[in-house]
């Protein structure tokens, strides 16, 4: 299992496109994939392959998530991942 941490940069957050996009990247890969944001009042875990547990995390610009990937290719989907939030997921 490995994770990182990044910054949504984006100023949309992960609104439908960006998430569908997120998600569609992370269904290239075999490893489980989820999505952790912490917030004040919880913390909120997210599968990286579902574009509606995604938008149900409510990830706005500014927020910090950890994706965590676990499997066979968890490193290559764990790189890609978060260089996609890094590049803005396409905004």
């Amino acid at each position: 299992m490995v994770n990182g941490k990044v910054r949504i940069k984006n100023p949309t957050g992960l609104h439908l496109r960006p998430a569908g996009l997120f998600c569609k990247t992370a269904m290239q890969f075999d490893s489980k994939i989820t999505i952790h944001k912490k917030t004040r009042l919880e913390d909120v875990t997210a599968n990286a392959k579902s574009v509606l547990s995604v938008l149900g995390a409510c990830i706005k610009s500014g927020d910090e998530i950890m994706i965590v990937c676990e499997g066979n290719d968890e490193v290559e989907s764990l790189k890609e991942l978060v260089q996609l939030v890094e590049d803005g997921l396409g905004e």
